[in-house]
């Protein structure tokens, strides 16, 4: 029985490790969607308006970091009281939030695992409910998780823990998320994304009207709409049955003062196109905009069309026209769309025939020294060999083996003790036998 205990002990940790490891780096490694997603939970609770931007950021950073360390310290069996403790109620306090989802339904995506896997309410409440009890079972048991680092040595694993999640959210902050899970990702054809393939299943709607006549209200259906002696009040159309959603359909660019739609425009240019992008231009970070003044002479150069896409209304143009003296043209779009294609505000896109061929940070644009060519020579102009096995290879070498280079040595260590205490016990029982004989 007690075998048993151990063994679904250390299931319930491996599982509970792996989704919390996983769950956090996703999220850590894009602050600014996690920070989206943040808010996205404030208002709908109506109280985004008390929560400012730095706050909603720092919480983003915070959560993320402890449920990727938490996973780590289960997972190496770390202060397993403490963190048994924390992994319960942290999921207590997830669980009853994820069943206010699945019964009022304020947000579709919770953003559990950010933008890499895309879960329902009901299926978001499933797996925690899973996750609840694998956390019972080893707040129950803690003492039976094999440990893998001697207690002495558990505050460099979990230094080193914090510091590398906590650099790595920095850096992504800094630059772009090391790796992209959104529809908009180096390499993407908008276009294509756009498309619904031939035979899917398409949603359904049902519209309802109400009418008036003779002072009574009435609502009907279009299998059943009346003759016109029915008074027109309102209409409600409600989708009755989903259907295919393409990764990218809200894409399109207007221009901001003839209000022409140049999506097609754009996406069909069989050349090069940069993109600055900035949802809000009076919340982007005006600290490098001289580096974006020469890249637009520069495609001015090489008549590479250059637009800025926002959200912003007039008053926000000019005053960011004023600030930056700006010459490029302006386009409106969607901004949940403009967050999407970019962490960064403002962020720089290169697309070509449609596919994004870069993308840069505001605070890592192209410098002037390199625009000394044609676009197609440079190497900005080519999509980066920054491979998703490379990158994960830098996981590992940064992070996955210097743990498991701790383990091995702090393994070692207690291994060596272990033999020093044989030997030892060994000797005082052939002293006392020597003593006896004597």
């Amino acid at each position: 029985m007690n075998k048993l205990k151990t063994i679904l002990t250390n299931l319930c940790r491996l599982v509970l490790a792996l989704t919390f490891i996983f769950s956090g780096y996703v999220k850590a490694i894009d602050p600014l969607g996690t920070q989206y997603k943040i808010q996205d939970y404030l208002q709908a609770l109506g109280i985004q308006d008390f929560a400012p931007d730095w706050l909603t950021l720092l919480t983003s950073i915070g959560l993320s970091a402890l449920e990727f360390s938490l996973g780590i310290f289960i997972l190496f069996a770390i202060r397993r009281r403490l963190t048994t403790k924390l992994i319960l109620a942290l999921l207590s306090i997830m669980t009853l939030i994820t069943l206010w989802l699945a019964i009022a339904n304020p947000i579709k995506d919770c953003g559990c695992f950010g933008d890499a896997i895309h879960l329902t309410n009901g299926q978001t409440l499933l797996k925690n409910v899973i996750l609840l009890l694998c956390a019972i079972i080893v707040w129950i048991w803690p003492l039976r998780m094999v440990r893998f680092i001697s207690k002495s040595n558990q505050w460099i694993a979990i230094n080193f823990t914090i510091l590398y999640i906590l650099i790595s959210s920095i850096y992504s902050l800094y630059k772009l998320p090391q790796f992209d899970f959104r529809p908009y990702h180096i390499g993407a054809n908008i276009k294509k994304g756009m498309e619904i393939p031939k035979g899917a299943k398409m949603p359904k709607f049902t519209t309802t009207f109400t009418l008036e006549k003779n002072g009574k209200t009435k609502d009907f259906t279009l299998d059943n709409y009346p003759d016109s002696t029915w008074k027109f009040i309102t209409s409600k159309t409600v989708k009755t049955e989903e259907g295919y959603v393409p990764p990218i359909h809200d894409f399109s660019i207007q221009d901001i003062k003839s209000g022409e739609d140049l999506t097609n425009k754009i996406l069909d240019d069989k050349g090069y196109t940069f993109l600055l992008i900035s949802p809000h231009l009076e919340q982007a970070d005006d600290s490098n905009f001289g580096d974006i003044d020469p890249i637009y002479e520069y495609s001015q150069t090489e008549k590479i069309p250059f637009y800025c896409l926002t959200a912003s209304d007039e008053s926000a143009i000019q005053r960011w026209r004023e600030l930056t003296g700006a010459e490029y043209p302006f386009c409106t779009t969607d901004e949940t769309t403009l967050k999407t294609i970019i962490r960064s505000n403002p962020g720089l896109l290169l697309i070509k025939n449609g596919t994004i061929i870069n993308k840069w940070s505001h605070n890592a644009l192209p410098k002037k020294e390199g625009l000394t060519a044609p676009i197609q020579q440079l190497e900005i102009g080519q999509m980066p060999a920054d491979s998703v096995p490379k990158k994960i290879l830098k996981i590992l070498l940064w992070f996955v083996l210097p743990l498991f280079i701790l383990t091995l040595a702090d393994r070692l260590w207690a291994w060596s003790k272990w033999i020093r205490r044989k030997e030892n016990k060994l000797k005082q029982d052939i002293s006392t036998l020597k003593k006896e004989k004597k």
